[in-house]
């Protein structure tokens, strides 16, 4: 069905909505897809009520803020935010400096890419791309109208990064990247099996703080995990991979401070292996109308199942236009409400 479904797309909107509100955070992954022969990926944003997809043409953060932007107008906004994200983002001095006839301004989308015309006179994509992401999450975070998203839960790729206030990383995903190293030497395969131990009894303590959350202990689990991660075994490649954990100790240890965060993103993982298997079986859509309602009717599918209902009834009582089925929005805020959210 691609036609004469403005009412599931509503429903969709719907969806989205409610779950933003539902939680205090929000996860997130996207995957690969394809529209008519032509790479595309999808956006997966979730948590224990609701999946919704988003099929788009690119993946970096003013695509992900146009998909929780939920349909408002996208704007910017030049305040403190916006230069202290252009100077995270790496801009150079110079170029603050040129734009600070931006401080303190909003603008709209198409006001300002003209006024960047007019500033970026000989290229300069790269920098152009930063004062629009800056622009664009600060505009976001001031907004009213729609519910904003404080913690993000993701893995470590870029254009997750800056997006929300908090920004929590997976534990699952830190721990895989221990397992592509190859150690030949047996010693240095005793010194990883031995610090994996450790890595993994650490987590377990994180998952009974997130039960029992306390002070005291999230001071202490702090310690500690200064002093696993700066662990030297000899074995080089796991001491560099030992150190980039611990420059990510803010993002993961998160939960320290929101327990209510989960410790790992596979609910997010879940979801979008589940539009891989759709993938797997239908290859592509074709028009911006099938890709459109492949994203509507996966969205309904996945948040029916996380509410312990049935999808097939559900999309047949839409269809029959019986309604006696209460809307997933409404459970969503339903059981969010149970929940305490």
């Amino acid at each position: 069905m691609t036609k004469d479904i403005d009412f599931f797309h509503q429903e969709k909107a719907e969806i989205f909505l409610e779950g933003l509100k539902a939680t205090p955070y929000q996860q997130i992954d996207d995957t690969g897809a394809r529209v008519n022969g032509v790479n595309y990926y999808t956006q997966i944003l979730c948590n224990p009520h609701y999946t919704a997809y988003f099929t788009v043409p690119n993946k970096n953060r003013e695509t992900i803020l146009d998909v929780l932007l939920c349909g408002k107008e996208k704007t910017y906004c030049f305040n403190a935010e916006a230069f202290d994200l252009m100077k995270t983002f790496n801009v150079s001095k110079s170029w603050l400096e040129k734009l600070s006839s931006l401080k303190n301004k909003i603008f709209s989308d198409e006001e300002m890419h003209r006024k960047l015309n007019c500033i970026f006179l000989h290229g300069r994509k790269t920098t152009r791309k930063k004062v629009l992401e800056a622009g664009a999450i600060a505009a976001y975070h001031q907004m009213t109208n729609i519910p904003v998203v404080t913690t993000l839960l993701s893995d470590d790729a870029r254009q997750f990064r800056q997006i929300a206030y908090h920004h929590a990383l997976c534990w699952i995903h830190d721990g895989r990247n221990y397992k592509k190293l190859r150690p030949i030497v047996p010693y240095h395969r005793e010194k990883l099996e031995a610090f994996l131990d450790s890595y993994w009894d650490f987590y377990g303590e994180l998952c009974e703080f997130r039960i029992n959350p306390d002070s005291e202990v999230a001071e202490q689990l702090s310690i500690k995990f200064d002093q696993l991660f700066s662990t030297k075994t000899g074995y080089e490649q796991l001491d560099e991979r030992i150190a980039k954990t611990k420059e990510n100790k803010e993002q993961l240890l998160k939960v320290l401070v929101l327990p209510e965060v989960p410790l790992h993103n596979n609910a997010a993982e879940l979801a979008a292996r589940a539009k891989v298997r759709k993938r797997d079986v239908s290859l592509q859509t074709i028009t911006d109308e099938g890709t459109k309602a492949n994203d509507t009717f996966m969205t309904i599918v996945q948040t029916a199942k996380k509410l312990g209902v049935s999808a097939y009834h559900y999309i047949c009582d839409r269809v029959g236009g019986t309604f006696e089925m209460p809307s997933l929005a409404q459970l969503i805020r339903e059981k969010s409400s149970l929940s305490g959210n």
